[in-house]
Formats: structure tokens, C-alpha cells, sequence
């Protein structure tokens, strides 16, 4: 124990202190960066031809949240017909997402599911009042400037799945075809827009939870940040 504990000592002189990487559940919401940022949309049924009374307008907005090594994305929806605010996790044990969203009446839903090989969130919630399955799918196209998402659900014993709505929206700020250079947030890696500086030096993070991460511990997430830089 005694020649472990000097061993211990002599690494942590020699090689400086072990700073522990991301966690599994930060890595998991990696993949979902785009999703990062104020979107402006507009919502409309997927049956028929929609008229004017039936389009509706939102604001959505994602960030991070940290708590100690808990990492998971927040989202909000301004003016929401559906959905009012959501929490998006990665279970580890389970490698599935789960997003527990609070709709129009305040009521809870939880979907749960997977990242898919074409980087489509697709998640399900099961109403056990209504006996049916509803389907939620997220993605971001247009190079990370459109995010859209949208539902559709299938009757217990049924095959066949029921178009609902689709949200198209556009990142704030983003003319389509007028593309700039990415700057990487120093926590996340993602689109980086808001300046935090350290000892003179300045970098970029996504939201204010990564400028509040950041904050809080800017040594550890600018020797992380430095290490995927190398590894690029």
C-alpha cells in the first residue's frame, strides 16, 4: 500500500495532475452540437393542406447544463403550440437518450431512443391513456443552420405511423447560403459565439451554460479543449 501510494506521488510530480476527460454522457450529446443556440420557426400539421389559422410560430432555444460531471442539454420553446420545455439526457446504462419534455398543459413526457446512422434523434413516448405510441425526430441540415423536428404516432397494434406536425426552423442570425467560419466552443465543441477570456487569452463557448462551466473551472476545459485540438 505504502510503495503504491509513493508511486501515486511520483506520477502526479512528474507528469503534473490527472485531469479526468469528458464523461460518457457529455461525449453521448457531442453529436447533437448543432442543436446549440436560438432558432426562430414555423409549425404546421402534417395532414392536408394547412390553412393560415392552422400555422403557428417558435422560439426555440438549446444550451448545456452542467452540474459537477452531469452534463445534459436544456431546451425552451417560445410560444410552443406543443411543447413548453424539455431536458435532454444520455442514460449510459442503458446508451439510450432520453428527453423528458413538459408540453402546453404541463405535463410530463418522456421519449427515449437513439441517435441514428443518419444523425436523426429518434425518440418514443408511450400514452397509455390514448393506447398509442407518439415518435419524436430532431435534426439539423443545411450545414447546422435549419433545425427541424417533428411527430407522428401509431395506434396500439398498429403498423402504421400517423404524420402529426413538423417545426422547420432557422438559426437567429443565419442567412441560408452565406456561410462563415465555425469557431469551437472551449466546453462543448461546438459553434462557439460568446467570448470568455482567461490570464489575457480569449475563447468561445455555445451558451450560458458553457460560459458558466467555463467559468467555474476554465484550466480544466481549456486543457481538454487543447487536447482535441491535437487530435484533429
Amino acid at each position: 500500500m505504502k510503495c503504491f501510494l509513493i508511486a501515486n506521488l511520483l506520477l502526479v510530480i512528474l507528469c503534473g495532475p490527472i485531469v479526468a476527460g469528458p464523461s460518457k454522457e457529455k461525449e453521448a450529446l457531442q453529436p447533437l452540437n448543432d442543436f446549440i443556440g436560438s432558432w426562430k420557426g414555423n409549425g404546421a400539421p402534417s395532414k392536408g393542406k394547412p390553412g393560415d389559422s392552422d400555422l403557428w410560430k417558435e422560439n426555440i432555444t438549446w444550451g448545456w447544463k452542467f452540474k459537477g460531471d452531469d452534463a445534459s442539454l436544456v431546451v425552451t420553446f417560445g410560444d410552443g403550440k406543443y411543447f413548453k420545455s424539455g431536458e435532454l439526457r444520455y442514460l449510459a446504462a442503458d446508451k439510450k437518450y432520453q428527453l423528458t419534455l413538459k408540453d402546453a398543459a404541463d405535463k410530463e413526457q418522456v421519449f427515449t431512443g437513439e441517435l441514428n446512422k443518419d444523425n436523426i434523434l429518434v425518440l418514443e413516448h408511450k400514452d397509455e391513456e390514448k393506447k398509442l405510441t407518439q415518435q419524436l425526430s430532431m435534426k439539423t441540415v443545411a450545414e447546422g443552420d435549419r433545425f427541424i423536428y417533428a411527430t407522428k404516432n401509431k395506434k396500439d397494434g398498429s403498423t402504421i405511423w400517423i404524420a402529426d406536425f413538423e417545426v422547420g426552423c432557422t438559426r437567429e442570425g443565419v442567412t441560408l447560403g452565406a456561410k462563415e467560419k465555425k469557431i469551437e466552443c472551449v466546453v462543448s465543441g461546438g459553434k462557439g459565439t460568446i467570448p470568455v477570456t482567461y490570464k489575457g487569452e480569449t475563447f468561445y463557448v455555445c451558451c450560458s451554460g458553457c460560459r458558466d462551466a467555463f467559468n467555474e473551472n476554465p484550466e480544466k476545459y481549456i486543457k481538454e479543449y487543447r487536447a482535441r485540438k491535437k487530435q484533429q
